[in-house]
């Protein structure tokens, strides 16, 4: 958020084979290495169970292969299907959740994580690991036990993925803030959008900003909070007076006081300027919360006007927590000839 503080929201912001993916070539010079690849011959098929839980709109919890080299193809397979231009709009949603959860689940698991990234083609060695490190950073802002309650928030579905871009750039070319890195700090902040509240500090908006902040000369604007192009543009010019043009680190401690914030946000910057595509994914991946109950989904929808239990939600509506026992079982997977793209 546009102002120092010390603590941030808990939340961040998935055994099965699939469908292999034409995958991949190692992109020379530079600092890593990019996965570049064409369409995947057929979607990933993703793993699922009859037992599980389903949201309002059909889908659950994802769930994630104990064998690392599945897990190592699942993960390539999702990576390549995401930027595939011929991966359908509709597909987007279930293959980020998946994607999301999966490095979610690895970065609490380093011996698990190890072994997946081993299984994995090298070519996406230094993908897996900004994303790995990048969630490893926001749990180093975390300390102490996780909470027994939700937050009072609105979950709701961000402004069209073209229209976000659009303001990324338009603010990046008005200011010189890399877009990759107000995409970054939407991301990280409130889901791109996703997350409709007021933090414990009272920012406010798709970009977290304090009121104050917004109202000093030359950051708002008399532009509106909530408004994501007005929010995203406000954000460039505030990591511009906070240094971010000589030294985006810099700019990034004044949005936030913490050096992990701002190493998980260029880690996401970078992922996203090794291959834009990569954006597909990021702006599908979902609001997670963590929670003593476990890493809970909180899908669009969720609406608390209050702080709630974890207990009382969760009796309510079950998808939201990991599965902890359910293995894919449904058809064998590691053959199926079929796809996820229809939502059910």
């Amino acid at each position: 958020m546009a102002r120092a503080r010390s603590r941030r929201w808990c939340w961040t912001l998935l055994a099965a084979l699939l469908i292999p993916a034409v995958i991949v070539s190692q992109r020379s010079g530079g600092g890593g290495s990019q996965a570049s690849r064409v369409a995947p011959a057929s979607l990933p098929v993703l793993p699922t169970h009859p037992a599980l839980p389903r949201s309002a709109d059909g889908r659950h919890y994802p769930l994630i292969p104990q064998d690392p080299s599945a897990l190592a193809t699942l993960l390539e397979a999702l990576e390549a299907a995401i930027r595939a231009p011929a991966t359908p709009d509709s597909a987007l949603p279930r293959l980020a959740h998946q994607q999301q959860v999966i490095y979610r689940v690895l970065s609490r698991d380093p011996a698990r994580a190890r072994q997946v990234r081993q299984a994995l083609s090298p070519s996406w060695h230094w993908l897996f690991d900004q994303h790995v490190a990048a969630r490893r950073e926001f749990l180093a802002m975390h300390r102490g036990p996780a909470g027994s309650t939700l937050p009072a928030w609105r979950i709701q579905a961000p402004a069209p993925a073209e229209r976000l871009l659009e303001a990324y750039r338009s603010a990046s070319a008005k200011t010189g803030i890399p877009w990759e890195v107000l995409a970054a700090v939407n991301l990280v902040e409130t889901g791109m959008g996703r997350i409709d509240g007021v933090s414990v500090a009272n920012a406010q908006g798709p970009m977290q900003f304090l009121p104050s902040t917004w109202a000093e000369p030359g950051i708002g604007r008399g532009g509106n909070i909530r408004d994501p192009w007005d929010a995203i543009h406000a954000a460039a010019r505030y990591l511009v007076r906070r240094g971010g043009l000589s030294d985006i680190r810099r700019g990034l401690w004044g949005y936030n006081n913490s050096h992990h914030y701002g190493e998980a946000v260029l880690r996401y910057a970078a992922v996203l300027k090794a291959d834009p595509a990569a954006y597909r994914g990021l702006y599908h991946w979902e609001i997670h919360y963590a929670s003593a109950a476990g890493d809970l989904w909180l899908p669009v929808g969720y609406a608390q006007a209050k702080p709630i239990h974890v207990r009382d939600y969760l009796r309510r509506q079950p998808f939201s927590s990991p599965p902890t026992t359910l293995r894919p079982t449904e058809n064998n997977p590691a053959r199926g000839q079929g796809t996820d793209a229809s939502g059910r």
